[in-house]
C-alpha cells in the first residue's frame, strides 16, 4: 500500500484534476451502483455533507437506532447541518412503520421529515448485518412517504462479505451512500460519498465549505484503490477472528458476549462486583491489550487486518485473565 502511495500520480483534487482520486471515485461510484462519488477525508465529513444534501435547516431526519451521525459525530448535525435527529428501530434494523409511526404532520407547527438515514454494519449494535431485503424495503417505505435516503456504509464491505452480495445490492435504491476506506480495508485517511452526478456536485461545493478540499490528495486516494483491490475478501478473516474471541469470552467468568455478526465482538459485564468497562479496558491497557468501553458495563472488541489470529486469541486470553482477577 505505501509502494502505491508512493508511485501514485497525482493532481489538484480541488480543480478535480487528480487523476488517482477520479479513479478512485469511479471505481467506487461503479461498486455502489451510482453515477458519482467523492473522496473525502472521513466518514464524519461524508455523513454531514449528506445530511445537507438530504434536508435544510430545521428539518427532521429519522436515524437507525444508535446511528454514528447521532451517537459520535460530535453534534455536528445540529451545529453544521442545522437538522434534529430523530432515532428510530431498532438495533439498526428500520421497518416500515417505523418510518410511518415518526412521521410529523404536515402542519406548520411540526418539523418536516425529510429523509432516513440508515448504517449497515450498525455500530452500536455490535457490527450487526442488516440484510439485503430489510434494507430494500426501509428504503422502499421510506421513497413511498417521500423521503430520501442515506446509507450510512462506513463498513459496507464487512456486509456485502458477510452476505455474499454485491455492495451495490446491499444498497439498492438508498440515494447516497458513503463507505470508508480506514476502518477494515486498512487504509490511512478517507471515505467515499456516491450518489446521482447532481447531488455530488453539490456535494463537493460542501466538501469545500467544510474544509475538506484537499489538493494533491492521490498519495491517499492510492491507498484507498489498493485496499478495494486486495483487502475486501480478506475482511472474512477479521470476521472468523472476532467468532474466534467470542468463543473464547463466553467461556470466561461474569460476562455475556454477543455473537459476532463482523469484526465486531460486544462483551458485557454480567457479575455484580462493582467491575466497570472502564476498569477492565485500563487492565487489559495495562498488559498490552487495546480496547474500549462502550458503555458502563459493555467493552468493544474490533478485529482488523493488524492483528493476526493467534494475537486475537492471545487478546483473549488476555482479557478473560483481567475478568478473573479482582473488580
Amino acid at each position: 500500500m505505501r509502494e502505491a502511495m508512493l508511485l501514485a500520480s497525482v493532481g489538484d483534487d480541488v480543480f478535480a484534476e487528480d487523476p488517482t482520486v477520479n479513479a478512485l471515485q469511479e471505481r467506487v461510484a461503479a461498486l455502489l451502483g451510482h453515477e458519482a462519488a467523492l473522496f473525502v477525508p472521513s466518514g464524519t465529513m461524508a455523513n454531514q455533507i449528506a445530511l445537507q444534501l438530504h434536508a435544510r435547516a430545521g428539518e427532521e431526519v429519522l436515524v437507525a437506532d444508535g446511528a454514528h451521525c447521532l451517537w459520535y459525530e460530535s453534534g455536528a448535525a445540529s451545529a453544521i447541518a442545522g437538522v434534529q435527529l430523530v432515532s428510530i428501530g431498532r438495533e439498526g434494523a428500520v421497518t416500515p412503520s417505523d418510518i410511518a409511526a415518526a412521521m410529523r404532520p404536515s402542519v406548520d407547527w411540526c418539523p418536516r421529515t425529510a429523509a432516513v438515514v440508515l448504517e449497515n454494519t450498525h455500530n452500536r449494535a455490535g457490527g450487526r448485518v442488516i440484510g439485503v431485503e430489510s434494507v430494500a424495503t426501509a428504503v422502499r417505505a421510506a421513497h413511498d412517504a417521500g423521503l430520501t435516503v442515506h446509507l450510512d456504509g462506513a463498513r459496507l464491505f464487512n456486509a456485502a462479505v458477510r452476505l455474499g452480495a454485491a455492495p451495490r445490492d446491499v444498497v439498492a435504491g438508498a440515494d447516497t451512500v458513503c463507505v470508508c476506506l480506514s476502518k477494515g480495508l486498512g487504509a490511512p485517511v478517507g471515505s467515499v460519498l456516491a450518489g446521482s452526478a447532481s447531488r455530488i456536485r453539490d456535494a463537493r461545493r460542501l466538501r469545500k465549505r467544510m474544509g475538506g478540499g484537499m489538493r494533491q490528495v492521490g498519495l491517499l486516494a492510492a491507498a484507498g484503490l489498493y485496499a478495494l483491490d486486495h483487502h475486501v475478501q480478506r475482511l472474512v478473516e477479521d470476521h472468523d477472528a472476532a467468532t474466534d474471541f467470542a468463543a473464547v469470552m463466553a467461556r470466561a467468568p461474569g460476562v455475556a458476549v454477543v455473537p459476532p455478526d463482523t469484526n465486531i465482538v460486544m462483551v458485557d459485564l454480567v457479575d455484580d462486583v462493582g467491575r466497570t468497562a472502564a476498569s477492565v479496558v485500563e487492565r487489559s491497557r495495562e498488559r498490552g491489550v487495546l480496547m474500549s468501553a462502550f458503555g458502563p458495563r459493555r467493552v468493544r472488541v474490533v478485529t482488523h487486518l493488524d492483528v493476526s489470529r493467534s494475537q486475537v486469541l492471545e487478546a483473549a486470553a488476555t482479557l478473560a485473565d483481567v475478568l478473573r482477577g479482582p473488580a
